[in-house]
């Protein structure tokens, strides 16, 4: 274990270095059972002589933080626990982030609770996840020649991952698209980063959906932009009421969080809207491969014919978040500057990661995966639908929804209803849900969103008598 110790000064060097060790011990830097270096490679390492070492270890063993092993040596044997830091820590404070910065809240974050159902938004079963494929294709991978390189890699992604994902989402989404056209990012999230750095000007205006998803309204007004919310209704944004602006965020496929569809009048005139403002259409396909019923409308970017829609895609919903791995499909003129602002963010994806993916795609096993994976979600989804309809009857409804990993529920007419503290009730009880409130940007409207995608079809009817209980409680007092 490489140890630094500082001899800078004068005085005792003995003393020095055993104040260090000994220090680094009670803070937990050195933690219970760790072999120390021999005195004679700490001593050439730090350039004293052997004896100032030897002397610091006799004295800390005899203080029992260190204990010595004939033939195998000195190791650190102090039950130690880190000391706290948070006086030091508190006077710290002179280098501070900028306005927008400082004290940014997390809309989607909540009270930690022990939770027995999770109805969290946007969460994948692990328990999904291709595991004996994937580990397949990493080590088939880790036993090539891929990490036999020290060259650093393609800001756009591996040649072969973007052909697959160019692919895929033209027989599976009929997105037009050639392997040049993606560019792999850590997420969808990265993604509207990296078209707010390449697009927006501070003061630019740029439209979202109301309710939308925070976090992207977070992030363009952070990279100065003025944010203006447009409502939504059953068919998705009101185009009618957008105002002129640089860009506009839109989910059309699966609108987040209410579930509806954009109609293809409203496509229409959404692509007609953006050539008369010489606008850019960001839209977001995050979770429209699961799909339960009717056929997809073809997406905005298929119906795009002047190169304004840039389609903005995930494998957070259909593998696991932890992958980090998304893509953007853009028009030819935003490419390179794209591929600039990857470059310089943090130049490309994890090999590995992209290698595997690549495989699995060409592979048909992500096909597979994907089909399996809807009929389970399918069957969680009629279950916590009949279970909404029968338990919160008369207080929530249930908002019609054919694709996608939760449903929303809106409060009914009249109903008084307190999203968050119904939310903080639940979790209380050990159910994880999310206040619709939560996602609106102007009147917040009440109701709650419920994920299927972490909950089991077995658990759902408890946890919902569960939900239904804090719902009454909170109504009732």
């Amino acid at each position: 274990m490489d140890i630094h110790v500082s001899i800078e000064g004068r005085g005792d060097r003995t003393e020095r270095v055993y104040r260090q060790l000994r220090d680094a011990v009670l803070d937990g830097r050195l933690r219970r059972g760790e072999w120390l270096p021999a005195t004679r490679e700490l001593a050439a390492d730090i350039g004293v002589s052997r004896s100032t070492v030897t002397n610091a270890y006799e004295r800390l063993i005899a203080e029992g933080y260190l204990a010595a092993r004939v033939g195998s040596g000195t190791f650190v044997a102090a039950p130690t626990a880190p000391r706290s830091t948070s006086a030091r820590r508190g006077s710290r404070r002179a280098a501070r982030p900028t306005a927008p910065w400082r004290d940014l809240d997390d809309p989607l974050w909540s009270e930690p609770h022990p939770i027995a159902y999770d109805f969290s938004v946007g969460t994948p079963d692990p328990g999904l996840f291709p595991l004996d494929a994937w580990r397949r294709y990493t080590t088939a991978e880790l036993r090539g020649r891929l990490l036999r390189t020290a060259h650093y890699a393609d800001p756009g992604g591996s040649e072969r991952l973007r052909a697959g994902v160019a692919r895929h989402l033209g027989l599976a989404r009929s997105v037009e698209a050639l392997p040049e056209d993606v560019l792999v990012t850590s997420g969808a999230q990265q993604a509207f980063d990296l078209l707010g750095r390449v697009l927006l000007r501070p003061g630019d205006v740029v439209a979202v959906e109301d309710p939308g998803y925070p976090p992207v309204r977070q992030l363009f007004e952070l990279l100065g932009a003025r944010v203006v919310p447009v409502p939504v209704d059953e068919h998705g944004l009101r185009v009618d009421l957008l105002p002129a602006a640089r860009l506009v965020y839109v989910t059309p496929s699966h609108q987040f969080p209410l579930g509806g569809v954009l109609t293809l009048e409203r496509r229409v005139a959404l692509l007609e809207w953006a050539s008369r403002n010489d606008a850019v259409i960001v839209e977001d396909d995050y979770d429209s491969e699961y799909r339960f019923g009717a056929r997809a409308l073809d997406p905005l970017q298929r119906l795009d014919a002047e190169g304004r829609v840039v389609y903005v895609g995930t494998f957070s919903k259909t593998m696991l978040p932890a992958i980090r791995l998304g893509f953007l499909v853009a028009p030819p003129s935003l490419l390179p500057a794209l591929r600039s602002a990857k470059r310089l963010t943090d130049w490309h994806n994890d090999a590995l990661t992209q290698a595997a993916m690549a495989r699995f795609l060409d592979s048909g096993g992500f096909a597979r995966h994907v089909r399996q994976a809807t009929t389970v979600y399918e069957q969680r989804r009629a279950v916590i639908e009949r279970e909404a309809r029968s338990l919160l009857a008369g207080r929530l409804a249930v908002v019609p929804s054919a694709a996608g990993l939760h449903l929303a529920l809106r409060a009914e007419p009249g109903v008084p209803f307190a999203s968050v503290r119904v939310a903080e009730r639940a979790a209380v009880a050990g159910v994880a849900v999310q206040p619709l409130s939560r996602f609106s940007h102007g009147e917040p409207q009440e109701g709650l969103l419920l994920g299927f995608g972490a909950a089991a079809a077995e658990d759902i009817p408890d946890g919902l008598r569960l939900l239904a209980d804090a719902v009454v409680r909170e109504q009732t007092g």
